[in-house]
């Protein structure tokens, strides 16, 4: 019985660990691009957490899910409104370079220190996504490059998603269509076709192609009807007349 215990208490941490990294993606993923990759990193994340009741049983793995908790927490924390100070109990950022920067330290340590682990593969996810939140395209396009050759598909299709971003913020549309396009022939449970077609759609606007945009949330629409895709390619449609 103890060690049924043990395996669910480590099971209990890396669970609430990886939710509570899923739901700081979502929120980030609302604010800048398509509400549909919303689910696939919930599902991949809530995935690793289902793998990590079955494999992270020994201690380094249960001190990386604890510390991804941590990290997590980091990047969910509030703002301050200026000249407000600061709570010892509920800690809080000035600004939200502040806290990426503070969060992406927290995460590169988990990669540091614990390498070979479920919880580094996350942990390197987001602190390609903080580097991008800081600017750092560079770096960020390194690391989710390094995640998206992971064995794990639907991790590795999340960085993809994420890289065509990256390219997308720097001005480099072709190489992210081709992300996409990737994305759209091998669909995974974290970044569908659908979801991969409308980011596609988005760039081709972002590039004054608005017959091709049209196309394309055209095809969403007959596709995927009576879904949240569907609705969002309608939207867009009805902005491009």
């Amino acid at each position: 019985m103890r060690a049924e215990t043990r395996h669910q208490l480590k099971e209990d941490r890396f669970s609430r660990a990886t939710l509570q990294a899923a739901e700081i993606t979502a929120h980030w993923t609302v604010e800048h691009r398509s509400k549909l990759i919303v689910a696939g990193i919930v599902a991949v994340l809530v995935a690793a957490a289902l793998a990590g009741g079955w494999y992270y049983l020994n201690q380094q793995d249960q001190k990386a899910s604890l510390e991804l908790n941590l990290g997590v927490r980091v990047l969910d924390a509030p703002l301050r409104n200026p000249g407000e100070p600061a709570q010892p109990d509920f800690p809080s950022f000035t600004s939200s370079k502040e806290r990426s920067t503070e969060a992406r330290k927290r995460f590169q340590a988990i990669v540091d220190k614990y390498p070979h682990t479920r919880s580094a593969d996350i942990a390197r996810y987001f602190v390609a996504r903080t580097s991008a939140d800081l600017g750092d395209n560079a770096a960020a396009e390194r690391d989710l490059r390094q995640v998206a050759s992971s064995g794990d598909s639907n991790l590795a299709s999340m960085a993809k998603f994420a890289l065509a971003a990256v390219y997308r913020d720097t001005n480099r549309n072709k190489e992210a269509l081709d992300v996409y396009k990737q994305l759209m022939d091998k669909p995974t449970d974290t970044v569908g076709k659908a979801a991969a077609e409308l980011e596609m759609a988005a760039t081709y606007e972002a590039m004054q192609q608005p017959d091709e945009a049209k196309r394309i949330y055209q095809q969403v629409q007959k596709d995927n009807p009576s879904t949240e895709a569907a609705e969002v390619a309608g939207a867009k449609l009805a902005q491009l007349k």
